[in-house]
């Protein structure tokens, strides 16, 4: 009766969420921008922000593929508490000499990769964690390898392997968001670790104005920078995001400039009267 009572929540909350939409008009600046930005940076940039309201969705290069690196950890993190709201893990099972909470706070607060390789061992490798994805029909998002095993690899940023198009990955999210993957319970546990996230303080965060509750993980490999997770603005509209930044140069600020023109472009957009595809009215907050 449990897993019924589970499949029909993920159903209910898959069915209740508004769909993607491409850019309406009124954000075809903002896209128009963040073109601009990505133009004028030296490499290959991929950007994608949906609200998560609605499901309006500006992206740029939005359907490549990129490296994962470790924001790959938010599906790890995903994938245990999942198994933990079925009683098949628990977060204080001790795995490598320490709780499976620890493990987690390691990976997502600091990005320590050997905790995340034990919870990645412990799920039963990548394959499993896919095969999970898969079943619940999250696309776009591979996961071939461990860390350890990813980075002792020859480095090729364009190899698909552990990838995820900018589209994907705030796909993701916003199914950890609706309840599709998650509960509220376990949502939050996870979104009360991405928020105190201490890397990469010179990426999503930097420009955005001062106390902007942000959610977030960062990706690191050489001549790769990344950055995933959740916006709020100011009239308590969320916003989920991925920036990816390959080859090329000062890929931080680059994703710290395109993290605020999506803020900057949200907030003026939805000052704007204009009436959203099931037809509320909104005016300035």
């Amino acid at each position: 009766m449990r897993r019924l009572t589970g499949a029909l929540v993920c159903f209910y909350a898959l069915i209740a969420t508004p769909a993607l939409a491409e850019a309406p008009d009124g954000l075809r600046f903002l896209e128009s921008n963040l073109s601009s930005i990505a133009n004028s940076s030296p490499g290959n940039i991929g950007i994608a922000a949906l609200d998560l309201k609605t499901g309006e969705l500006v992206a740029v290069h939005g359907d490549q593929a990129f490296p994962m690196a470790s924001t790959v950890k938010v599906a790890v993190a995903a994938n245990y508490l999942a198994q933990v709201e079925f009683g098949q893990r628990d977060l204080d099972e001790i795995i490598g000499g320490q709780t499976a909470s620890q493990l987690m706070a390691r990976m997502l607060i600091h990005s320590d990769n050997h905790a995340t390789d034990l919870l990645i061992r412990n799920l039963g490798g990548p394959a499993k964690i896919q095969s999970w994805l898969e079943q619940r029909n999250v696309t776009g998002l591979r996961i071939d390898r461990n860390i350890a095993d990813l980075l002792a690899a020859k480095r090729d940023l364009w190899d698909v392997r552990d990838s995820a198009s900018p589209k994907a990955m705030v796909e993701l999210l916003r199914r950890i968001d609706n309840g599709t993957l998650l509960r509220p319970q376990s949502k939050s546990y996870l979104l009360r670790l991405m928020a105190q996230c201490q890397t990469g303080k010179n990426r999503m965060r930097y420009l955005l104005p001062a106390g902007t509750p942000v959610e977030h993980k960062t990706g690191t490999l050489t001549g790769l920078t990344s950055d995933v997770g959740f916006i709020t603005l100011p009239n308590g509209r969320r916003l989920a995001v991925a920036f990816f930044a390959r080859a090329g140069t000062n890929r931080p600020q680059t994703i710290a400039t395109a993290a605020k023109a999506v803020y900057d472009g949200f907030v003026y957009y939805l000052r704007q009267p204009f009436t959203v595809s099931f037809g509320s009215q909104y005016g300035t907050p």
